[in-house]
């Protein structure tokens, strides 16, 4: 482990892919309505970062609009069971391998998610993990490396300073909840346009219409070298199609006329997610996962960051900053993201792969 690897007991945090976290905060809201009785045993389920009391008072201001801001994280670590299911070795520490914003609308009807590349060059702000140590500022480095650095308090510092909003929470969801999560749901169904063939992620899939177990909706929101150029920007891509998807299936499920379906649902999805301190309990999990039922996928408008590729580096990708810029400005005033940011910016080739209709 380096030097700046954070605690073993923040592996277990570090573990995830955000499309999960989406699916079991909806999941902890269908679970709460049937299985109050077993309130001790999911509260002791969830873990929970204290990262107002890391980060302290110098953080961007709350809105005053009805709105929240919630980053949701997940990481590359190979550790523990998630070695199985990562698809490479574990290397000592972690990187957020997917992150992003979930914008929730006043009202509680629509959301704008806004996803974060892991390979766009960002300048680090200072940051302080959940083990004290403070790390210095650096400039130029990849947004997935401030996880490593120092955990999810630096993470979500370093979106604060990128972005200039306040993020009201963070979730993560490791990937063996992930799995656990999709097989207990009987399964995501998508469509998809194009053959899939990546054995990096483990999946193959011919074009066509699939219900995905856990292992293979796990390989779909990993798949990389398959699809599209080849980049993280093209994996964006599949897992904001499926995001929708699997929202759509916690919203078919029907699990709350199946008492037993109903808790192991809401078991997996307090064992798998990781939260701050102020969502750190079921009831309030509940409470704010309630709020987000009526977000129907139709109203979840996602978009990526806006990036172009690093001409120095094409592995890397830079910020557009007028068009990230105009991001920020809409979502801070709580309106709508403008089409014509994502205009000109670097797509990744995998739009149209899986059927987000």
């Amino acid at each position: 482990m380096s030097a700046e690897s954070t605690p073993s007991r923040q592996g277990k945090r570090r573990r995830g892919l955000r499309a999960a976290a989406w699916t079991a905060v909806g999941v902890v809201a269908l679970g709460g309505a049937g299985a109050g009785y077993l309130y001790v045993k999911l509260n002791g389920n969830i873990e929970s970062l204290d990262i107002d009391r890391i980060l302290g008072a110098d953080r961007p201001e709350k809105a005053d609009n009805g709105s929240e801001n919630i980053l949701v994280l997940g990481s590359d670590t190979r550790s523990g069971d998630n070695g199985k299911l990562g698809g490479g070795a574990d290397g000592g520490s972690a990187r957020s391998d997917t992150a992003m914003i979930v914008h929730v609308h006043e009202g509680r009807k629509k959301a704008s998610v806004v996803s974060l590349p892991r390979d766009t060059v960002v300048d680090r702000p200072e940051c302080t993990g959940a083990d004290g140590v403070t790390h210095p500022a650096a400039s130029g480095v990849m947004f997935n490396s401030a996880y490593a650095t120092g955990g999810a308090a630096c993470a979500v510092k370093t979106v604060e300073s990128l972005t200039g909003l306040r993020l009201d929470h963070y979730l993560e969801v490791d990937f063996t909840g992930f799995q656990k999560l999709v097989d207990e749901l009987g399964g995501v169904e998508v469509t998809t346009g194009k053959d899939i063939d990546d054995p990096d992620s483990h999946l193959r899939l011919e074009a066509g219409t699939h219900r995905l177990d856990g292992a293979q909706a796990l390989g779909l929101v990993r798949t990389r070298h398959g699809v599209g150029d080849g980049s993280d920007l093209g994996r964006i891509q599949l897992q904001q199609a499926f995001v929708k998807a699997l929202v759509r299936q916690v919203e078919e499920v029907g699990v709350l006329t199946h008492p037993k379906k109903l808790y192991d649902l809401a078991d997996t999805a307090t064992k798998a997610v990781t939260t701050d301190s102020d969502l750190g309990s079921v009831n309030s999990l509940m409470a704010f996962a309630n709020g987000l039922r009526d977000i129907t996928p139709a109203n979840m408008h996602m978009i990526t960051l806006p990036v172009r590729y690093d001409p120095a580096d094409g592995n890397r990708v830079l910020v557009r900053e007028t068009e990230a810029g105009q991001v920020w400005d809409a979502l801070r005033k709580d309106d709508p993201i403008p089409g014509s940011v994502t205009r000109n910016t670097a797509k990744g080739g995998a739009k149209d792969v899986v059927d987000t209709a």
